[in-house]
């Protein structure tokens, strides 16, 4: 048996795209285990570039199969977007499948996610406004749409009629919007099922022999640690969990059943939307990092805030993963800094804490511990040996490694898959 799990340790956008591209090489099977189209990776591959939303990063390798779990949140339209992306560009969807208890993702989600934003002002989440809460929400409630329902020809129209009763009274009388028309959704969401059937199915029998025959397994993770629905930086969080006990709910599977869980880290530290962000660079450092690392979202296009690199977070993110290694991409855009700071603590009050903070309002009174170290001029995006590096980025490495307590196996130094060194 050999699963391996790959998670974002930060706020996500890691690069987890590229690593999971190289493991699904070897791997039987990738499965997308949680969240939606807020989330994308892309990949580099063959001198193109792929960016996905749902379907599962394995899906350029044929001889993978690629699962879209239970508790993936799954709007249809843009997946069918993606089939067709896919397909136009010579790649088999073939090997795709849906689980069948997997929720719909409806017009409704959407209107509502953007209303309730707009409701917010000042205090909005900063959420996508793709309908990912607000489908979490009617899962929780018990009122959700799920695959196996949109491909039932007979019970999904009752479903949206009932549904939307209840959701046409909160856009027009709490939101002052206007309802929503339930034979068009129905109408246009038939002809989403009728393509999307020949994916769906019951997918976790067929993991569970597919690990059990030992072949090798890997779990894509979206998002990243920080964003989860319960140990992230609520309520600035998914509704979701992406972590590693995350991937045994969103699959099906037990806990014992995992053998590896690799948490992907940038050579900084980037989030998308509001919150506290204790090492935030809002100066000229970090407009160059984002520039040079073209930090901004797969899904919204949206600039992503750039700031130091964070010990503390990626050590919480070991702790609570039980992460066996780092993946640490993207250290080439710090190239070229006199100097770099590492983020080691955090003072609180006048007292030092090396441990994250459980709430918003402790986050927000941390200031950064910092730890400075020598820069690099080199371009290193063409090196393929740890040695090989300069000896400012060697140390700046290896001080990251000790102060998260956990193995650095690759170090990405560019975007392209082959642009890996492993240490």
């Amino acid at each position: 048996m050999s699963t391996k799990v790959v998670i974002g340790a930060q706020w996500g956008d890691e690069g987890k795209g590229k690593t999971i591209d190289i493991l699904a090489e070897r791997a039987a099977v990738v499965v997308r285990t949680q969240g939606g189209n807020n989330a994308g990776h892309t990949i580099e591959a063959n001198g193109e570039q792929y960016k996905l939303h749902l379907m599962p990063s394995g899906i350029l390798n044929p001889e993978t199969l690629c699962i879209i779990s239970v508790g993936v949140v799954i709007d249809p339209k843009v997946l069918l977007e993606e089939i067709a992306d896919m397909e136009s560009r010579g790649i088999s969807t073939d090997n795709l499948l849906i689980d069948s208890r997997a929720h719909v993702i409806m017009p409704y989600h959407i209107e509502l996610d953007g209303l309730s934003e707009a409701a917010r002002g000042s205090s909005s989440i900063g959420t996508t406004k793709k309908g990912i809460g607000p489908c979490y929400m009617d899962k929780t409630e018990r009122s959700g749409i799920r695959m196996s329902d949109l491909v039932d020809e007979e019970k999904f129209p009752n479903m949206v009629r009932e549904n939307l009763k209840i959701k046409n009274k909160m856009i027009e009388f709490v939101y002052g919007g206007t309802p929503m028309d339930a034979d068009k959704i129905i109408a246009e969401y038939s002809e989403y099922a009728k393509q999307l059937k020949k994916y769906v199915c019951d997918t976790t029998p067929i993991l569970y022999k597919k690990i059990k025959d030992g072949e090798e397994v890997l779990f894509e993770g979206a998002q990243g640690v920080l964003l989860d629905l319960d140990i992230g930086t609520y309520p600035y969080v998914t509704s979701s969990h992406p972590l590693t006990g995350g991937v045994c709910v969103g699959s099906g599977i037990g806990p014992k059943m995992i053998d590896e869980c690799i948490g992907i880290a940038k050579g900084y530290t980037t989030r998308v939307g509001n919150g506290p962000f204790p090492t935030e660079l809002d100066d000229e450092i970090g407009e160059a990092i984002r520039q040079k690392g073209f930090e901004f979202g797969t899904t919204t296009g949206r600039p992503r805030r750039t700031g130091w690199f964070d010990a503390v977070i990626v050590r919480y993110a070991v702790r609570t993963n039980s992460l066996t290694s780092i993946v640490l991409n993207k250290i080439d855009p710090l190239g070229g800094l006199d100097t770099i700071k590492i983020c080691t603590a955090y003072k609180k009050n006048g007292e030092t804490i090396y441990d994250f903070p459980a709430t918003l309002e402790e986050l927000a009174q941390c200031e950064p511990v910092y730890e400075e170290m020598p820069g690099w001029k080199e371009d290193i995006s063409g090196i393929k040996e740890f040695d090989k590096l300069p000896v400012e980025a060697q140390n700046y490495i290896n001080r990251i490694e000790e102060l998260c307590e956990c193995p650095i196996s690759t170090i990405g130094v560019g975007p392209d898959r082959e642009q890996n060194i492993v240490k």
